[in-house]
């Protein structure tokens, strides 16, 4: 998927930005910016999409996005519906290295901040303390103008930098490009998010997009280096390690409830990309509770 390129403007007399969101749903298609970003999820749930890799996200949900970077937060299917009541809402700062300032960065005290920095270019998920005192700075830098407002990103960045408690989201390095593509893709992608329950026929959706199946397939895979096939069951199967940390669902009553029809491809596909069966992935969840 070509990604579409996305600006947030700051205010005057910042060198960064800082922004509290709260919409229906998240409005934002796959998109990428020169900035850094930090998100932090404050309320609803859905599909996040960094690079290549995708995930459920919910509340609290952390990460740290390096530039040009294509990534897109989707809500699940409630948020779309008039009068749901739900919301989306969610942190987010955008800056630059410049922003910090380029010569501070080549401090020697900033060797940490540096590396950290350099690691986003995969996008960093970060967990355990350091989410929880992230999360309560970020609120914190909301009310802070000028020089207080710098200090607490410089803050930000240090926790960020010293905890253990990140690891990297995408596999591979994935880089945006400005591409009159983009709205192609996000149509297959809006589609493919709105119908990956049910069955999903790749002659229809290459007829959304006016293009032949077989020209469709290799555009695709070129694209994002999936097959389209392996874009829906990871999908699916995302949808599903939610069902099973969040509900006491069979296994077998998961695997219908996520768009598959037979159980055993369930359980294989599962584990080729958890490394663990949907049972062991259910017991990690029942152990830490």
């Amino acid at each position: 998927m070509k990604p579409v390129l996305e600006y947030l403007p700051r205010e005057e007399e910042e060198s960064f930005v800082v922004k509290y969101f709260d919409y229906d749903y998240y409005p934002t298609p796959w998109h990428y910016h020169p900035e850094y970003e930090l998100v932090l999820v404050t309320e609803s749930t859905g599909k996040r999409f960094i690079g290549d890799n995708i995930k459920s996200f919910s509340p609290g949900d952390l990460a740290l996005i390096g530039p040009n970077v294509p990534h897109l937060y989707r809500n699940d299917p409630p948020y779309y519906q008039p009068q749901s009541g739900v919301r989306a809402k969610s942190i987010v700062i955008h800056f630059l290295a410049s922003s910090i300032g380029d010569d501070f960065l080549a401090l020697p005290a900033c060797r940490k901040i540096r590396e950290l920095l350099s690691k986003s270019a995969m996008g960093l998920d970060i967990k355990g303390k350091a989410n929880i005192m992230v999360a309560e700075q970020m609120h914190q830098l909301l009310e802070l103008k000028g020089v207080p407002r710098l200090l607490k990103l410089l803050d930000i960045l240090n926790t960020l930098a010293e905890t253990k408690d990140k690891r990297h989201i995408s596999n591979q390095l994935v880089k945006g490009e400005n591409d009159r593509e983009s709205e192609r893709l996000n149509k297959v992608f809006e589609y493919v998010m709105k119908n990956f329950l049910s069955e999903i026929s790749i002659t229809d959706v290459a007829g959304l997009v006016h293009m032949a199946e077989n020209s469709f397939s290799r555009y695709f895979s070129q694209r994002t280096r999936k097959t389209f096939s392996a874009f829906v069951n990871e999908i699916r199967l995302s949808h599903s390690s939610r069902l099973l940390a969040d509900t006491d669902k069979s296994v077998s009553e998961i695997c219908f409830a996520s768009g598959f029809n037979n159980l055993s491809n369930f359980n294989r596909q599962f584990k080729s990309l958890y490394g663990l069966s949907p049972l062991a992935y259910r017991n990690q969840y029942i152990v830490k509770a």
